[in-house]
């Protein structure tokens, strides 16, 4: 038997954690730049706010009916997800726990007997919320696609099924599957259950389970599609997979807080992001070959496409590095090849790719001792940068204003990894 555990409303979870008298107020949370919706607390969904929408478009709803509203705080989603997951790793072994999103964390229950399973899953439920704060859902089906499936179900109506459902007899997976529409399967995308629906008359997910493998081939994506029909019969095809530990690319990237027209200060941006993917480069003892650099134009004629015109560049260098000065220089050099005067840009980023083991770069007999010794030189500023917080330490190229930084005029204190931001009891 699999299991997912998914965080409730993870980002409005984490800013009531520490603002308890937010607890049954409607809340949401922003995208970066505060432009869109990501995050909405139940009582907000009753309300009729919609998810992804422009807020700006949602202000005067949210102003109406005083819903809280937040930015995004990564640094301190990003913690609370840590502490769900090492609770989750705790509670039944590291082996048994696939993370699958910030949110989302994938459990092999076989170690448990399926008469077990509602106690094993409530066990959970309450552990997780009494050791970190946050409330999940909880899951529990023959396979990853039926946990799924057994989720939704959990979430669709807290009060009644207590966020836990478990699908473990065939009466049960039955009844999930003919009340499950078939645009609600996870890995069947928007497209595929217009198609599926107006075409072969699909409507629920216990139609599609009964359909043929070469029916699933051949209007499915292949092997992508058997394996979903499969998993939806309880027979199990994707099974856990390891966490991945070292990334095969490599990538920053964000939205200027206002459009910008300069090339220094994306020269100053794209230096920054290439800082930022060279520190995580560094942190799984890796290398990269290959930077690539791009910008987005701001379009401004939205009736043609809103999300504007991306242009790209890339460099392979002689020898892979993850020295941040040895990434920044090709990468600034990239900015000039990308910028047209007058044009104004509303995001840039920059991805690090051909990445290789640190260790199988070989020293270079021509340089000096200490060329050949920058990585003390880096492993020294992150560090302090790891220490000390905000980038005490930087390159130049950086700048030092930064007024291209996205906007987060909403966000709340970093409760748990800032000293001068912890949470004061009173």
């Amino acid at each position: 038997m699999k299991a997912i555990v998914d965080c409730n409303n993870f980002y409005c979870s984490c800013e009531r954690l520490f603002k308890p008298h937010l607890d049954k107020k409607p809340v949401v949370v922003l995208s970066n730049n505060d432009g869109c919706i990501v995050s909405r607390s139940d009582e907000a969904k009753r309300l009729g706010v919609e998810m992804a929408g422009p807020y700006f478009m949602a202000k005067p709803l949210i102003e109406k009916h005083d819903v809280a509203v937040f930015s995004s705080n990564y640094n301190l989603y990003g913690d609370l997800s840590w502490r769900v997951m090492e609770t989750l790793r705790m509670i039944i072994g590291k082996q048994n726990v696939e993370v699958y999103s910030v949110d989302e964390a994938f459990l092999d229950l076989s170690i448990f007997p399926n008469k077990d399973l509602p106690l094993i899953a409530k066990e959970i439920r309450t552990t997780v919320e009494e050791w970190t704060g946050i409330k999940v859902s909880v899951g529990a089906a023959p396979t990853k696609v039926l946990s799924k499936l057994a989720n939704r179900i959990a979430k669709k109506n807290k009060q009644l099924t207590d966020c836990i459902a478990v699908l473990d007899t065939e009466e049960k997976i039955s009844e999930a599957l003919h009340k499950t529409p078939v645009s609600d399967i996870w890995g069947v995308g928007g497209q595929y259950a217009k198609k599926l629906k107006e075409v072969w008359g699909i409507y629920d997910a216990w139609q599609l389970r009964n359909v043929t493998e070469e029916f699933a081939h051949t209007h499915l994506g292949g092997v992508v599609g058997i394996r979903l029909v499969r998993e939806l019969k309880g027979i199990a095809s994707k099974e856990m997979e390891d966490e991945l530990i070292n990334k095969k690319m490599i990538a920053t990237t964000r939205m200027f807080g206002n459009p910008v027209g300069d090339i220094e200060s994306i020269k100053e941006a794209v230096a920054t992001y290439t800082s930022r993917a060279a520190e995580k480069l560094r942190r799984q003892h890796s290398a990269a070959k290959v930077v690539n650099v791009f910008v987005v134009a701001k379009n401004e004629n939205h009736n043609v496409d809103f999300r504007g015109a991306t242009h790209g560049e890339q460099i392979t260098l002689p020898t892979a590095t993850s020295f941040t000065n040895e990434l920044i220089k090709p990468a600034v050099a990239l900015v000039d090849k990308l910028y047209k005067h007058g044009t104004l840009y509303k995001k840039a980023g920059v991805m690090l790719s051909g990445i290789v083991p640190d260790m199988s770069i070989q020293g270079n007999l021509f340089l000096s001792a200490t060329k050949n010794c920058e990585r003390k030189l880096m492993d020294m500023i992150d560090n302090i940068n790891f220490s000390q917080r905000d980038d005490v330490l930087k390159f130049a190229a950086s700048g030092t204003t930064r007024d291209w930084k996205m906007r987060q005029e909403l966000r709340s204190l970093r409760h748990t990894t800032r000293w001068d931001e912890l949470y004061e009891v009173s």
